[in-house]
């Protein structure tokens, strides 16, 4: 019969992030071992799952018509259970490799999401095969994954940008003070790019393409010296293949829509900040976390329409997992759900082992 001591040894604890666009998986000791876009193949022959991950991801736009390409999560929460739950149990699988108990779970979760929808997400890693799930909220993991001491008494505010949501907090005292969510984040700055392309040049161009012209050219803010990039697209009079070359100038035009729903969000959440911590806030500035954050310029349009500093936290799109990996050293003797920090002593502050396979 095993102690609680050697339970631990074959048993490591796992943290997800549980993204609409990236799933992440840390497990406690060993740091981040898995990195895979949230894309699932499956199929609609037999209903059963194919392939998952990158290789999913590398059927998107090719594959056959028995084959469906999906994303199970949209706009951060879960739009096909069943599907989501074989995805984390394939993943917790592949983290654990041949661990005899299994783990608890601790998944990230936007803000504001119903009651509904978390049960939805314990569910699904439950039946996933954790032993306990818990849930933390998105601005909270982004803050102790960007270094932040969420236990201060202290203000502080996070703008995370996945890609699915954007959350933006003022957190203080391990908790939550005022938080807003929108469904406006990377998947939409992508779509705004295909919209662009297709009004203005009439090509048409795939998700993967758009986030392609991205990462590459993607700007809010104008580059001392203007960034090109071809584009091959479908021709929408023609029907023929065309390439457009596209510059990082236009890009302020195509992100005009999705970055002031976004701006817009960051003002109502600083509008209702109480005034104690508002100082906070004007001291130490703004913290952008999440993919979405990479977007050239961002930091600088945000410090120059709200006169508050704003700086990017290092390696942004990991600091939601870290987090949530930091987190897990809170999980004994708390109930199953939602971790409420604000209620725990916090315990000295572990380095994190960011492995990647």
């Amino acid at each position: 019969m095993f102690n609680k001591k050697a339970k631990q040894v074959f048993s490591k604890d796992i943290a997800i992030d549980l993204g609409t666009a990236t799933v992440l998986v840390y497990v406690q000791g060993k740091g981040i071992v898995l990195n895979e876009p949230s894309v699932v193949a499956v199929n609609t022959d037999t209903d059963m799952i194919t392939k998952v991950g990158k290789d999913a991801q590398a059927m998107l736009g090719r594959n056959p018509e028995n084959i469906d390409v999906v994303r199970p999560l949209e706009n951060g929460v879960i739009s096909q259970y069943d599907v989501t739950q074989k995805m984390i149990q394939y993943f917790i699988r592949r983290a654990c490799g041949g661990s005899v108990f299994p783990p608890k779970v601790l998944i990230c979760i936007p803000t504001g999401i119903t009651e509904v929808e978390e049960r939805a997400v314990i569910d699904a890693g439950t039946q996933a095969g954790a032993r306990k799930t818990y849930l933390i909220e998105e601005p909270i993991a982004a803050a102790l994954g960007a270094g932040v001491d969420i236990f201060s008494p202290t203000g502080r505010m996070i703008v995370d940008i996945g890609g699915g949501t954007t959350d933006v907090a003022v957190i203080s005292l391990g908790g939550v003070v005022v938080s807003k969510s929108i469904k406006v984040a990377g998947n939409k700055f992508d779509a705004a790019i295909m919209k662009y392309l297709r009004r203005k040049y009439n090509v048409i161009i795939g998700e993967r393409t758009a986030e392609q012209v991205k990462m590459r050219i993607g700007a809010v803010y104008e580059h001392p010296v203007a960034k090109e990039y071809n584009v091959k697209g479908r021709c929408l009079l023609q029907g023929l293949p065309k390439v457009v070359t596209v510059s990082s100038k236009e890009m302020l035009e195509a992100m005009m829509e999705p970055i002031t729903d976004v701006l817009d969000v960051i003002y109502a959440v600083i509008e209702n900040t109480p005034p104690e911590l508002i100082g906070d806030i004007l001291k130490d500035g703004i913290i952008l976390t999440g993919g979405g954050s990479l977007l050239y310029g961002l930091d600088k349009l945000i410090e120059e329409l709200t006169g508050i500093k704003t700086r990017v936290a290092e390696k942004p799109e990991l600091c939601v997992i870290r987090g949530t990996g930091q987190a897990l050293e809170y999980l004994e003797n708390v109930p199953e759900g939602v971790l409420d920090l604000s209620k725990i002593r916090p315990r000295p502050r572990k380095a994190v082992s960011e492995k990647k396979h």
